[in-house]
């Protein structure tokens, strides 16, 4: 192809050549082996933030490696039909975290440009679970009209997922990392847990916050709990040996559960293949931490337990952006108070055909509210899980369902008193039927006031719903 008479320029056929040089497959950094648990991962895994948990591994900039996650809850769910196991799933561990990474470039005020180049579920561990919390131990965004914990598994073939548990239902899954973020500062951290506690002291009092007069209330906020703290090198809260100081970091060391400024769990689920996040850098090294897999995810993971949860994989390369913060908007009392900043990639399941459900802020016994948009998504939820019932589901697997499909969640309207107004969009390619509105045998039905015959096999649920959990850790 270089000779001149190919009529192919030679410098072309060059470049082209030197780049498929170049392709390798990225170095493994941190593996995980998901048959083990969470304490027996070589390197450590670590579920709390604090800027005293050591890196597990150091990279330079610019290189390109794997990290490899266990699922968040450390391999406590099972690809089995009963939901016992989310029911008394232990909260106090999660969300296990591969990491910490060190860039020894990375310094206070920087940002760390993470480009995702690669995801994907481990090979040999390809399915994953969606669940719903019990509403003593977890809870969700609906428990007041789902109280009960209930659970679905899927099977992964290529890009798509489909369950046994929701029959007749089959998605591109868009493959992302729930939770990723550099460690905090301790001015961070005390920053963290000052605002946290104070928000958790107004429970009870005139001061609690009106969203939680109309919405069932698990704690307003997570703070520390040395209890089934897993703080990497430094060690498990019981098993195996502490190093000095455990004590005082797990008392410090935030929980896992919300975003913050560090990023963290934010669960956006676009953030997927050639997708960059810009994260600021609050110590020495970065310290960037992964976990929390998804293969799909619907807008809001309603259910709280709500991806296609799994292990897997990522493949990063990372860049030092020197005194970056100063590009990031500070909105708070702090230099600290700033966000991180997703630029989205171009991989996304194509659908191009919706169905629309609105929500306002009117509670479910007719009170208004003022443009709540936490209410009026509430109320675009649970139309679209009312909805959709009428064609031969129960309502549990349409909020499970809810929860991991590639739907699409909107704040529509947000400055017409008093309704802020939600939109839930919802692909109609996923169903193996039409779920349009039309005329027929359900609509003639409901006019009768005849209920529609549920006539798919049904999620798991508990073995014994009488039965509460005794949670392991109360506040959740």
């Amino acid at each position: 192809p270089g000779h001149p008479a190919s009529g192919v320029p030679p410098q072309l056929c060059v470049a082209q050549s030197h780049r498929s040089t170049r392709f390798e497959m990225p170095k493994t950094l941190l593996s995980v082996n998901p048959k083990k648990l969470p304490w027996e991962q070589d390197p450590p895994v670590h579920n709390r933030w604090h800027p005293d948990i050591p890196p597990t591994a150091t990279v330079a900039e610019g290189d390109v490696f794997r990290v490899e996650t266990i699922d968040w809850t450390g391999g406590q769910i099972k690809n089995d039909d009963s939901a016992d196991d989310v029911k008394h799933v232990d909260l106090t561990q999660v969300h296990y975290l591969s990491g910490p990474i060190c860039v020894p470039t990375a310094q206070p005020g920087d940002l760390l440009k993470v480009e995702i180049l690669d995801v994907g579920p481990l090979a040999g561990d390809e399915w994953g679970f969606t669940g719903t919390f019990h509403k003593d131990n977890g809870g969700g965004f609906l428990t007041d009209h789902y109280p009960e914990a209930t659970k679905a598994c899927w099977d992964f073939e290529g890009v798509y997922a489909q369950s046994r548990h929701i029959p007749g239902v089959r998605f591109a899954g868009l493959i992302h990392p729930g939770l990723i973020g550099t460690a905090p500062s301790q001015e961070l951290l005390d920053m963290w847990n000052s605002r946290e506690s104070a928000l958790q002291s107004t429970v009870d009092t005139p001061k609690m916050t009106t969203t939680c007069a109309h919405m069932h209330t698990r704690p307003l906020a997570t703070w520390p709990n040395p209890t089934g703290a897993m703080l990497g090198k430094v060690g498990h809260f019981k098993h195996g040996p502490k190093e000095a100081g455990w004590e005082r970091i797990a008392g410090e060391a935030a929980r896992t559960v919300p975003g913050r400024e560090n990023g963290g769990n934010c669960d956006i689920k676009n953030l997927s293949r050639g997708c960059s996040l810009y994260l600021p850098v609050f110590v020495p090294g970065a310290n960037l931490s992964m976990g929390d897999m998804h293969f799909s995810q619907g807008d809001g993971e309603v259910s709280f337990c709500g991806a296609i949860e799994m292990s897997g994989f990522l493949d990063l390369k990372l860049t030092v952006i020197k005194g970056g913060m100063k590009l990031l908007p500070v909105v708070g009392p702090s230099p600290l108070s700033v966000n991180p900043i997703f630029e989205i990639g171009p991989m996304e399941p194509r659908y191009s055909e919706y169905l629309v459900f609105e929500g306002v802020s009117v509670d479910e016994n007719g009170v208004q509210h003022f443009l709540d948009a936490t209410l009026a998504y509430k109320r675009a939820v649970l139309n679209c899980i009312k909805y959709l019932a009428n064609f031969g589901y129960t309502e549990e697997q349409i909020y499970l369902l809810l929860s991991c499909c590639p739907c699409e969640g909107r704040i529509s309207g947000i400055v017409d008193v008093p309704n802020a107004v939600a939109t839930l969009a919802i692909p109609l390619a996923i169903f193996d039927r039409d779920v349009r509105p039309k005329a027929g045998d359900a609509l003639e039905a409901l006019a009768k006031g005849i209920t529609i015959k549920k006539v798919f096999p049904d999620c798991a649920h508990e073995s014994t719903p009488d039965t509460a959990p005794a949670p392991l850790d109360p506040r959740l």
